[in-house]
């Protein structure tokens, strides 16, 4: 299935992206609500690209703290959306800042989410690049925490995430969908949008809510 993401992205939002799943059967696709968009306008859906944390306490002599993470970033495609995994909400687990934004930019990359903290978050805001983030500090990860495999299932932010899913992100939350629903979401999605507006459009006109309701069956 061929993907118009910058159409799509200014059509669908993630309330109905939510609904959608969940007629599907699919009820544990939005991730928890402490992950928030560094600024309300943002708004991401692209191709995940994963990232698996866990804490360290100490960096080894020798050792590249950020070897696996580099790895990632140098490989993103155009259109990506890199999803770091931190066992979030952490107070410790920083893996974002503004060099990596940097290099996400350099590679076409439209956004990252993390349940981790970010940083230079006022690099970030006037670069306008989106990150969805699960809480904002100072702390480099090196020492603290180190990108362990890529490109692997992780769970972020109580949401089990696989290479080949797409995630949508807004200022309502992140939602992700899986990569065997892809299709079905997508087309769920646009007919759900076009009832809606028809919806609001009688109610706006004078209707009661529960004739609308039953002619079209959207709320």
């Amino acid at each position: 299935m061929k993907i118009d993401f910058d159409g799509l992205r200014a059509k669908l939002y993630t309330a109905v992206l939510s609904d959608t799943l969940d007629g599907l059967g699919r009820r544990a696709q939005a991730m928890r609500p402490f992950i928030r968009p560094l600024s309300e306008t943002d708004t991401i859906f692209g191709p995940v690209r994963t990232g698996l944390f866990m804490p360290r306490y100490e960096v080894a002599e020798g050792e590249n703290p950020y070897e696996i993470e580099i790895e990632l970033m140098d490989d993103l495609r155009p259109g990506d959306v890199p999803v770091f995994a931190c066992d979030g909400p952490s107070e410790t687990i920083a893996p974002w800042g503004e060099l990596l934004t940097t290099a996400a930019i350099a590679r076409g990359a439209v956004g990252f989410v993390t349940d981790g903290l970010v940083r230079d978050v006022r690099a970030i805001k006037a670069a306008g690049f989106p990150v969805f983030h699960g809480g904002i500090g100072p702390l480099d990860s090196a020492g603290r925490s180190k990108m362990m495999q890529r490109d692997v299932p992780i769970s972020c932010a109580g949401v089990l995430i696989r290479p080949g899913d797409l995630v949508f992100g807004d200022v309502d939350g992140v939602v992700v969908i899986p990569g065997d629903l892809i299709e079905p979401t997508i087309a769920g999605a646009l007919k759900k949008v076009e009832a809606e507006n028809v919806t609001r459009d009688e109610i706006r006109a004078g209707s009661k809510m529960a004739d609308v309701y039953a002619r079209h069956g959207v709320l």
